[in-house]
C-alpha cells in the first residue's frame, strides 16, 4: 500500500472550495429558472438546465433530490430574495401591493413562474417552505392590523393577502387578447390602478 502522504511530509490535494459548489448550485437555479418559467415543470429537462449551466445531471439530483426538488429551490429562492428586499408592510398594503407588481413586472419570469406553479401544483400537497414560511407571517401580521383597526377585518386574513397579491399580479396574468387595451396605459398607471384598488379594498 502506498505510504499515507503525511508520513512522507506531503500535504493532502486541497479540498475544492466551498464557493465552487455554491457557483455550480447558483448557476443550476439561474438555469432553471429560465428553463422552468418557458416549459413548465413537466416540460422541463434536467439535461438541458445541466448543459445551461456548464455543470452534469449527477450534481442536480446531489444538490436538490429531484426535477420537482429542483423547481421547489428556485421558487424558494425567489420567496427569499422578495423576503430580503422586505417589500411586505400589513400596515402599508398598498405600497407592499406597488413592490410586489414592481417585483413582477422586472422579472417576466417569475410571473411565468407562478403560472406554472399554480397549473401543475393545484390540489398537491407538496409545498414550497420559504413560500409557506412567508405567507404565515403575512397573515399573522395582518391579523395584528386587523386587530389594530388600521385593517379592514372585512376579509379573514388570509383572503385579503389572497386579494392584494392578485390585484398586484392582476396585469400580468391577463389573457392576450387584453394585452393592446392594456397597453393603453403606461407602466406607471397600472402601478397606481393597483395600488389605488388595494387601498380601497382595505379602508376600515
Amino acid at each position: 500500500m502506498p505510504a499515507d502522504r503525511s508520513a512522507r511530509g506531503e500535504s493532502a490535494a486541497p479540498a475544492r472550495p466551498l464557493r465552487d459548489a455554491d457557483a455550480t448550485r447558483q448557476r443550476l437555479l439561474e438555469a432553471a429558472t429560465a428553463e422552468f418559467a418557458v416549459h413548465g415543470i413537466a416540460g422541463a429537462r434536467v439535461d438541458r438546465i445541466a448543459t445551461a449551466a456548464q455543470a452534469n445531471k449527477a450534481q442536480i439530483y446531489h444538490y436538490f433530490g429531484s426535477k420537482e426538488g429542483l423547481f421547489d429551490a428556485v421558487l424558494g429562492a425567489h420567496a427569499n430574495v422578495a423576503t430580503a428586499e422586505e417589500y411586505f408592510d400589513a400596515d402599508d398594503l398598498p405600497g407592499t401591493a406597488g413592490r410586489l407588481f414592481d417585483q413582477f413586472d422586472s422579472r417576466p419570469d417569475l410571473a411565468r413562474l407562478a403560472t406554472w406553479y399554480r397549473l401543475e401544483r393545484a390540489g398537491s400537497e407538496r409545498s414550497i417552505g420559504p413560500i409557506m414560511a412567508a405567507n404565515e407571517a403575512k397573515i399573522a401580521a395582518i391579523t395584528l392590523a386587523q386587530r389594530q383597526g388600521s385593517v379592514t377585518d372585512t376579509f379573514p386574513p388570509d383572503v385579503l393577502l389572497g386579494l392584494v397579491i392578485t390585484l398586484a399580479m392582476a396585469w400580468v396574468t391577463l389573457p392576450p387578447e387584453f394585452e393592446n387595451p392594456a397597453n393603453a396605459h403606461s407602466t406607471g398607471q397600472r402601478r397606481e390602478f393597483v395600488i389605488e384598488s388595494v387601498r380601497r379594498l382595505i379602508a376600515p
